[in-house]
């Protein structure tokens, strides 16, 4: 193996892992709306999370992860965000097409990527983004208008992401991989009273725990053990930058998996969102400037 190939492995693992955590999540999802007729969003959310909560207890063991009280309070805050996040997206999945949920949603990493650069050309990429939400966004009487409700719920979608990417990279740098299973942990004990509370029984229907388990491993356990590691490997402006295909991935999730087929400008409003988020991070004054919230 020459020099300069051992040197670009160590940069190339990082942004492999994410590609496949993004590939992994939006698959997941397309087999979670499968089991909304019959727990709804708030139940499939909940078994997600627990399931991935105890796979991440056995392959990760959390417990020997050591937590200061400051270290504890930003993975509780980490890991709220994530069954947040998880929580609303799963509500706008309910009326909204997935590729159009994760374009909706992926407006919190896009505010956080331009909240660290403050420079005139960031200008152009707000101007992109609000774009790209104007031709999402229902307006007035047209037949391809989103759900303004889905869309509401996408949209907080998108905060509980921003905070998850700002302090998941600081609870990572405290306690590594072993972050992502606590996080999961708090994010089921935050949820699933939501999920019993409208599922009730339907939630041990005996056919659903296989789907519940792959979907539990695709879009919770294997992505986001991924994503921390890719956290701590990559500067800010490179993890945000490629975290902006993900709308993509879910488009073409929806298509293959859902039979989703967007509008043109549907699709032109997903790409507008993609370029404004790279735009944003390309542009960025110093690529090392952390995600973290100054304490």
């Amino acid at each position: 193996m020459t020099t300069s190939s051992r040197s670009l492995a160590p940069a190339l693992f990082p942004i492999g892992l994410l590609l496949i955590a993004m590939a992994s999540v939006q698959s997941g999802a397309s087999l979670a709306k499968s089991m909304f007729p019959i727990v709804g969003a708030q139940g499939t959310t909940a078994l997600r999370l627990i399931f991935a909560s105890v796979i991440m207890l056995l392959l990760l063991r959390p417990w020997r992860a050591k937590l200061t009280a400051k270290s504890l309070r930003t993975v509780i805050i980490y890991g709220m965000a994530l069954g947040g996040m998880n929580f609303l997206f799963y509500m706008s999945l309910r009326s909204v097409p997935l590729g159009i949920a994760v374009a909706l949603e992926f407006t919190g990493p896009l505010a956080v990527a331009i909240y660290a650069s403050r420079r005139a050309v960031d200008f152009l990429w707000i101007a992109l983004a609000i774009t790209g939400l104007l031709l999402l966004i229902p307006m007035g009487e047209a037949s391809q208008g989103i759900d303004p409700l889905g869309a509401a719920y996408a949209l907080g979608a998108g905060i509980c992401w921003a905070l998850y990417i700002l302090f998941g990279q600081k609870a990572g740098n405290d306690n590594g991989v072993q972050t992502a299973a606590l996080g999961v942990m708090i994010a089921a004990l935050f949820v699933a009273p939501i999920g019993i509370m409208h599922a009730g029984a339907a939630l041990l229907t005996p056919a659903l725990i296989p789907v519940a388990l792959g979907v539990a491993i695709l879009s919770t356990a294997l992505p986001y053990t991924l994503e921390m590691v890719a956290l701590t490997r990559l500067p800010a402006r490179t993890f945000s930058t490629l975290m902006s295909i993900e709308p993509a991935f879910g488009a073409l999730s929806g298509l293959l998996f859902l039979q989703e087929h967007l509008s043109l400008a549907q699709w032109l409003a997903i790409t507008c969102i993609i370029l404004a988020s790279v735009g944003a991070t390309l542009t960025m004054h110093n690529e090392s400037k952390p995600l973290v919230p100054a304490d």
